[in-house]
């Protein structure tokens, strides 16, 4: 057994400086980095708090709220306080460029390429790459994904054929792994089987009446879903022994893996309260929390992270605005406008207000499409109208609505706004400041972050005048029998401790799109929902429900002779999950004399083989109907 001191000696050996000398040298190097600064030897965060939080009068002591700079995004992966040099690897970020290859071989470069991509570069974040593409033939197609031809349609990348990497068998077995002929004959068992092709003429399956997605002529970089999906690890899952076909976007989203390292991270390194920190963890934890509002703040454009609430959801955040601002807002007579293709959500919270308070409800109309109608609900705003709170996207008809011209128009009219970007936020961008809106709100989960978690944008303004929702620990400054002094917003809206970790999450998840862009993400998406209504609307029987001209990723339809129940259970059958209901919107199917449809709906990591395995389901069911 080694000297307890043999480590010590060896570093003296070599000319090296000791243990204690490294620990010291590392705690001055943590002391000095800039804005960093220990009250008594207690660590304190770099961002305490939010702004609006102001300590009670004449307290004192590390404990105090005091004001303090906002991190820059990503300053919250630097340690806020000394630690010992070993810890500086341990609370480095899990924000990992890549996920795991899925065939489970150590995604290490010394062992194996990063997700067998052949591109150069290709598996950094599974974002398309712009740069590395092959060269053009003499009047060939820019597009990596067109062979020398020039088809006039594009061909999304084909997976690779499962392969053996060049791994070092040493390496291989140093793992436990198989190597040789051995991984060769796992890698053949487990292959998924190739999808069937529809009858064509061409050899490229989707090259039918229908177009599959293309790169635009505008010079966009190619947008290769595959990387993407190598990012999702429940997309290697299989049902009833299919691969998964996730069509249910609308309802939630699936989870990139550098979001599930991120929480994975924050329980394993910087679990704890926050704004309190008389500790590392507790300094660590708020920089983490409030790095992910400036990430929000970022992401939707507002002008500060003073207008960001963190909340559940869309739904919590309608009721917080709906009892906060509108119990002080609305009073008997007056009137409240939504449309008629409101979620749930978005008309129970008015209902309560308006039957509270002795006002009415009135609804925009839509046309047969599923579009609003601007000329009736010009008609609708008077000087009594007191907020107008709209869906930006359908959750049940994929309807795109005007909201920028309605916020216009209760603006001139004298009327508070309110937009539901639950089923926006994920598919265009948003920019809170250009809408003009009061109010923004949307969930974590249906833009690939955790469920629980989701935001409220309020105008600063309004935000300022609004009282308290819920009262607790966290949005006080002073408290006494005799009377509360509450923070300012955002902090005045968040009281008790909140979803810390999925928070955070939600923050990884935003930077993921970031990175991918956002545009990038809408116009595959838009081909993609182009390509899926062109290959479902000539089957028999299928009557698609909403066809307005601007719709984002969302097929809603029913087929004669079938439930929508037996159509999902069809599709189940085959590992395709879609949503059959109303959708918690059951006003605007009624409007079409619907009480369900059946609602596959897209997101970036869907694929024109998905589409075509769904549609091959469908017309075997259409040619049984009864």
């Amino acid at each position: 057994m080694a000297a307890p001191d043999s480590g010590h000696e060896s570093l003296l050996a070599a000319g090296l400086p000791d243990i204690g000398t490294l620990n010291r040298l590392a705690g001055e190097f943590f002391s000095a980095l800039p804005g960093r600064q220990a009250a008594g030897g207690v660590p304190v965060p770099v961002n305490p708090q939010p702004a609006g939080m102001s300590p009670p009068p004449g307290a004192l002591g590390p404990s105090t709220l005091a004001s303090g700079p906002y991190l820059p995004p990503g300053g919250g992966q630097v340690p806020a306080s000394p630690q010992s040099p070993a810890n500086v690897a341990a609370s480095a970020t899990s924000l990992r460029p890549h996920a795991q290859a899925p065939n489970g071989v150590p995604d290490v470069v010394v062992q194996a390429a990063p997700g067998y991509d052949s591109r150069v570069g290709g598996v950094t974040l599974g974002v398309p790459e712009a740069a590395a593409q092959p060269p053009r033939g003499a009047g060939g197609s820019p597009y990596y994904f067109l062979e020398e031809r020039g088809v006039g349609a594009t061909r999304l990348p084909e997976p690779p054929a499962a392969a053996t990497p060049a791994i070092e068998a040493p390496g291989a077995r140093s793992f436990g792994l198989p190597d040789g002929d051995v991984l060769r004959a796992l890698l053949a068992t487990h292959a998924p089987a190739p999808a069937s092709a529809p009858p064509s003429s061409s050899h490229y399956y989707f090259l039918e009446a229908a177009s599959a997605p293309a790169a635009d002529s505008a010079g966009h970089p190619p947008f290769d879903v595959n990387a993407i999906r190598r990012d999702f690890p429940i997309l290697r899952e299989r049902v009833n022994g299919r691969p998964l076909v996730w069509f249910d976007n609308a309802a939630t989203t699936q989870k990139p893996q550098v979001v599930i390292d991120r929480l994975r991270q924050f329980y394993e390194r910087e679990n704890s309260n926050i704004h309190r920190a008389a500790h590392e963890l507790a300094a660590r934890a708020t920089d983490a929390y409030e790095g992910a509002r400036e990430t929000v703040r970022r992401f939707i454009g507002a002008g500060s992270t003073d207008e960001i609430v963190f909340v559940r959801g869309t739904t919590e955040a309608i009721n917080l605005v709906a009892k906060s601002w509108g119990a002080q807002n609305v009073g008997p007579g007056d009137e409240i406008i939504v449309s008629h293709l409101e979620h749930h959500a978005n008309i129970v919270p008015w209902q309560q207000l308006a039957a509270a308070k002795g006002a009415k409800l009135r609804v925009i109309p839509v046309d047969d499409s599923g579009q609003v109608l601007l000329d009736e609900y010009q008609k609708l705003l008077n000087d009594r109208t007191r907020i107008v709170s709209v869906t930006q996207v359908s959750n049940a008809l994929g309807t795109v609505v005007p909201v920028r011209e309605i916020v216009a128009m209760a603006r001139r009219a004298g009327a508070c706004t309110l937009v539901d970007g639950a089923q926006s936020v994920s598919h265009m961008r948003v920019d809170v400041r250009g809408l003009d809106a009061d109010f923004f709100v949307f969930s974590g989960h249906k833009i690939f972050g955790p469920t629980g978690i989701g935001a409220l944008y309020g105008r600063k303004s309004v935000l300022d005048a609004m009282p308290p929702w819920q009262g607790g620990g966290n949005m006080i400054a002073d408290v006494t029998f005799e009377k509360t002094i509450y923070h300012g917003p955002p902090s005045r809206f968040e009281a008790g401790t909140g979803n810390i970790a999925d928070a955070v999450g939600l923050g990884a998840a935003l930077e993921y799109v970031e990175r991918i862009g956002i545009e990038n993400i809408g116009r595959y998406e838009h081909a993609l929902l182009e390509y899926a209504t062109r290959r479902m609307a000539p089957i028999p029987g299928v009557r698609l429900v909403g066809t307005a001209h601007d719709k984002a990723s969302v097929l809603s339809f029913v087929l004669d002779g079938h439930t929508t129940q037996e159509v999902g259970e069809a599709l189940n059958e085959e590992g395709i999950a879609v949503r059959t209901g109303h959708h918690c919107a059951q006003p605007i199917l009624r409007r079409f004399g619907l009480e369900a449809t059946v609602r596959p709906s897209l997101a970036f990591y869907n694929t024109c083989e998905e589409v075509d395995r769904m549609v091959d389901v469908v017309r075997r069911l259409a040619s049984k109907r009864r």
